[in-house]
């Protein structure tokens, strides 16, 4: 670019790189968290998803990640960005405009000391992971033209709403005083419940797939779960917008709720199932992940405890005995239990929060304490009123995101429905990668005894003959 043309927004001196309004450290340490939570989309879950499924999906489950996260990054900064933190145009929603603008981006942001590009991109990473989370519901069987045209809408017209009304000054939610960290309510319950109402609009994998869907690279998966893991710190670590003593109790609270999840949930499988497993270990390792988030720098350590054993519980509950014996569960294909994992845990994260939350943590993260007080600090304070109108807030936002992305989600699938079908064929999906793609993952080492099945023959032909043998 030449320099010379370029126009400095009026508030910056052209001989000032960095302003004096601009805190260096708080903007590095933005940055950093940003790309941690990044990293936990590209490569954590792309990797993570494409180990954890049959070997014929891996490339379509690590191409729907790679796919959803260039096409929010690019939505976010184009008009996603000010839909959810810009000025407002309703109660839950803010006006359209571009991110894109070099005197916009320059500019200090309105919650930090650094400047909107920072802020732009930091929250496009969050607003990314939450449709990466989506996908992993829809793994699988999901129509990949279908998914190009879901992600976008989705964005547009769900994640924003929600988003506004949560973290945005001006949301109502906000003002009622909602607490919400780092996204238990704005992405894991928005992923989880959105995530399987769009696996009931899809529909369910092949009955063989359900059956017996094992993982096809299990050290990869857990390779990727460790990036999900350690990307966290970033996750609830960035959330105070300022290297504090906050973001700190943030990240210890966030890894000691996630470890006490895991190894709740291994106990409880090694108590009923007799077997320690790994996979299970990686569903407690998420559930005590999103569990913190909502609470990471509002709570005590001991109360991180806490939440870690009830999200490596509860969520156990509901998945090994609750949906097993549900019909409607059983109806469902939730590909990699978003429901449980994300709904379930984000809820009760946000739950806990209004019982835990310290008045005084309080004040550092909202700059007052106002109303907001966990119940537990309400009755030792003689302020019960207040600690049963935040149990109450917190409710309501819970309501207020299963009705949104319920509705919403409904609504664009069925509008994507219309232009091309959400789910793939009985042939394609027979065939996997080779029939989406014309790819497989692992060509080298291919199951040649899949492809010597008349079945598959069978389905290739039917597929338009897409898939090359090797």
């Amino acid at each position: 670019m030449n320099k010379t043309s370029f126009s400095m927004p009026p508030n910056l001196n052209p001989d000032q790189a960095s302003p004096d309004w601009m805190n260096k450290g708080d903007n590095a340490w933005q940055l950093t968290a940003a790309t941690l939570v990044g990293l936990q989309s590209i490569p954590g879950l792309l990797i993570l998803y494409g180990g954890s499924v049959k070997k014929k999906w891996a490339v379509n489950s690590a191409f729907m990640v790679l796919y959803a996260f260039a096409c929010v990054i690019l939505c976010w900064a184009a008009w996603g960005y000010r839909f959810s933190f810009g000025d407002k145009m309703i109660p839950f929603w803010g006006k359209p405009n571009f991110a894109l603008d070099g005197h916009y981006l320059m500019e200090q942001t309105f919650l930090g000391k650094f400047p909107n590009a920072t802020m732009v991109y930091f929250q496009g990473v969050f607003a990314a992971i939450t449709l990466v989370l989506i996908a992993g519901a829809l793994l699988g069987r999901m129509n990949f033209y279908a998914w190009m045209l879901f992600v976008p809408l989705w964005l547009t017209f769900s994640y924003t709403i929600t988003a506004f009304s949560i973290w945005c000054p001006d949301g109502f939610l906000a003002k009622m005083g909602i607490i919400d960290y780092s996204g238990g309510y704005v992405i894991h319950l928005s992923s989880g419940v959105a995530g399987f109402t769009a696996a009931y609009w899809v529909g369910p994998r092949l009955t063989q797939d359900r059956q017996r869907f094992p993982p096809n690279n299990i050290l990869l998966m857990l390779f990727g779960a460790g990036l999900l893991w350690i990307g966290w710190t970033g996750f609830n670590g960035g959330d105070p917008y300022v290297v504090s003593v906050d973001a700190s109790l943030a990240v210890i609270n966030t890894h000691i709720c996630t470890a006490a999840s895991l190894l709740t949930w291994l106990l409880l499988d090694i108590v009923f199932f007799r077997k320690p497993s790994v996979i299970g270990a990686v569903q407690g390792m998420i559930t005590g992940l999103v569990c913190i988030t909502p609470a990471a720098g509002v709570v005590q350590g001991w109360a991180a405890v806490i939440m870690g054993i009830c999200s490596g519980s509860i969520p156990w509950f509901t998945m090994m005995v609750i949906h097993k014996r549900s019909e409607m569960f059983q109806k469902v294909d939730d590909t990699m239990a978003v429901l449980h994992t994300h709904a379930i845990a984000g809820s009760l994260g946000g739950i806990l929060s209004g019982i835990f939350a310290v008045p005084k943590l309080n004040r550092l993260f909202y700059g007052t304490s106002g109303h907001y007080i966990g119940l537990f600090y309400g009755l030792a304070d003689k302020r019960t009123h207040d600690g049963f109108r935040q149990i109450g807030v917190q409710l309501v936002g819970v309501v207020f995101v299963v009705v949104l992305n319920i509705v919403s989600t409904s609504i664009i699938c069925v509008v994507v429905q219309i232009f091309m079908p959400l789910r793939m064929s009985e042939e394609e999906m027979e065939i996997g990668d080779e029939a989406a793609h014309g790819e497989e993952a692992y060509a080298i080492w291919g199951d040649e005894e899949e492809k010597l099945d008349p079945k598959y023959e069978l389905a290739k032909s039917k597929a338009g003959g897409q898939v090359e043998m090797v």
